[in-house]
C-alpha cells in the first residue's frame, strides 16, 4: 500500500477539487497518505527539560502569582514539535506543580485523570474524596476522574511535583467537565493510610464491589516501589530492554491503575546498556535516583534525578547508566492496550 503516491493534479482535478470544497468535501486520494500511514509519525519530539531549568522558573512564578490565584500553580512541559497545544505528546499531558508552605491548592474535580509523581519535598499532602495522604519524593499518587482533591503544604520547605493527564485524549473526545468545591479544603472523613491498608495489602474488603475504573489505591509509596525492585535485582530478574521494570497496577483487575495512562518504575543496575526498544506508546520518563544517558534514535540525553525527557512514537531508545538508576514513565498504553493497537519492537545492543 503505497499511500505518499498522490494522484497528479491537473487543471480538470483542481477545479473540481475547489469546487466541492466550498461544500465541504474533501477527495480522500489526495490525503490518503496522511491518514493511513505505514509507520506512526508524530510531531512529538524527542527532548529533555533540566530540573535547575524548571524548578528555578517556577519557584520565580511563586513570587508572582499564588497558588490560589492560579489555582494550580504549573509550568507546562510542552513538546517543541507541540508548541501551543499543552501537550508533551499527542494524547498527554504534563507539567511541574508547586506548593509554598503555607499554602493550599483549592480543592476541585474534573473528568481527566491525573497523576502526582513527588519531586522535591516532604510533608506536603493532598487530600483525594475524604482521604488525606502526606507525600514523599518518589511517591505516585492518582487523583482519579471526578474525585474531588485538593493540595497543601504545611511543611517549612517548598513541595513540587510531576502532574500528568490525559487532558489531550478528553479534549479529543469532548468530554472535559469540572467543577470548583465550595470550601478551599475538603473535609477529611477517612483516616490517613485507609485506602492503602484496605486495598493494598493483596487482601480487598470482604464485600467490596469495584465503582470506578482507577485504582482504590492513590498513594503508592516510592519506598515500597524500590524494595519490591530490589527483591528483584536478587532473583537477577533482568531483562536487556528494561532493566528491572514494574507496572502500577489497579488491584480490582490487575490492570493499570488508571484507565487511561500506564505508569511505571524501573530499575536501571550500575554497569547496564539496554538494548534498543520501540513501542508506540510516547512515553514520559523522569529519574529518580541516579544518572545517565538515552539514546533515542541517535540523539543522546544526559540525565539526572527530576530531570524529564520524552520518547515519541516507535522511536529506538535505549538506556545506560553508570550508577544504580531509577526512571518513573507514564504513557497511554494502557488505552492502546484497550483497542489492540499496542505494539512493540525489542532489538539488540549496538
Amino acid at each position: 500500500m503505497d499511500n505518499d503516491a498522490k494522484p497528479a493534479v491537473s487543471a480538470e482535478r483542481a477545479a473540481f477539487y475547489d469546487k466541492i470544497d466550498k461544500k465541504n468535501l474533501t477527495p480522500l486520494w489526495s490525503v490518503l497518505g496522511d491518514l493511513v500511514t505505514p509507520e506512526p509519525r508524530s510531531k512529538c519530539q524527542a527532548y529533555l527539560w533540566k530540573y535547575a531549568d524548571a524548578r528555578a522558573a517556577l519557584l520565580e512564578a511563586g513570587d508572582l502569582i499564588t497558588a490560589k490565584e492560579a489555582e494550580r500553580r504549573v509550568l507546562i512541559y510542552e513538546n517543541p514539535g507541540l508548541r501551543g497545544q499543552s501537550r508533551i505528546t499527542t494524547s498527554l499531558y504534563a507539567g511541574l506543580q508547586l506548593v509554598l508552605p503555607g499554602e493550599v491548592a483549592p480543592a476541585h474535580r474534573h473528568t481527566q485523570s491525573a497523576l502526582r509523581f513527588v519531586m522535591e519535598g516532604s510533608g506536603a499532602h493532598t487530600t483525594v474524596d475524604g482521604e488525606k495522604t502526606t507525600m514523599n519524593v518518589g511517591d505516585f499518587v492518582i487523583t482519579p476522574q471526578m474525585a474531588w482533591h485538593d493540595h497543601g503544604n504545611g511543611s517549612d520547605q517548598p513541595m513540587m511535583w510531576l502532574d500528568g493527564l490525559d487532558i489531550p485524549l478528553i479534549q479529543f473526545l469532548d468530554a472535559s467537565f469540572a467543577e470548583s468545591h465550595p470550601d478551599d479544603e475538603q473535609e477529611v472523613s477517612r483516616p490517613s493510610g485507609d485506602s492503602l491498608a484496605r486495598y493494598g495489602a493483596n487482601m480487598l474488603p470482604v464485600d467490596y464491589a469495584p465503582g470506578k475504573p482507577s485504582s482504590p489505591i492513590f498513594n503508592y509509596p516510592y519506598e515500597r516501589t524500590r524494595e519490591s525492585l530490589e527483591v528483584m535485582r536478587r532473583a537477577d530478574a533482568i531483562d536487556p530492554c528494561h532493566g528491572l521494570k514494574m507496572k502500577y497496577v489497579n488491584p480490582n483487575d490487575g490492570g493499570y491503575a488508571m484507565p487511561t495512562i500506564a505508569t511505571f518504575m524501573q530499575l536501571l543496575p550500575n554497569g547496564l546498556k539496554t538494548a534498543r526498544y520501540r513501542s508506540t506508546d510516547a512515553t514520559i520518563f523522569t529519574a529518580v535516583e541516579g544518572r545517565g544517558r538515552t539514546t533515542i534514535d541517535d540523539q543522546v540525553f544526559e540525565w539526572e534525578p527530576q530531570d524529564v525527557f520524552v520518547v515519541p512514537s516507535w522511536k529506538w531508545v535505549s538506556h545506560e547508566v553508570d550508577e544504580d538508576a531509577t526512571l518513573f514513565s507514564f504513557s497511554d498504553r494502557a488505552v492502546q492496550e484497550k483497542l489492540g493497537l499496542w505494539r512493540e519492537d525489542r532489538g539488540t545492543n549496538q
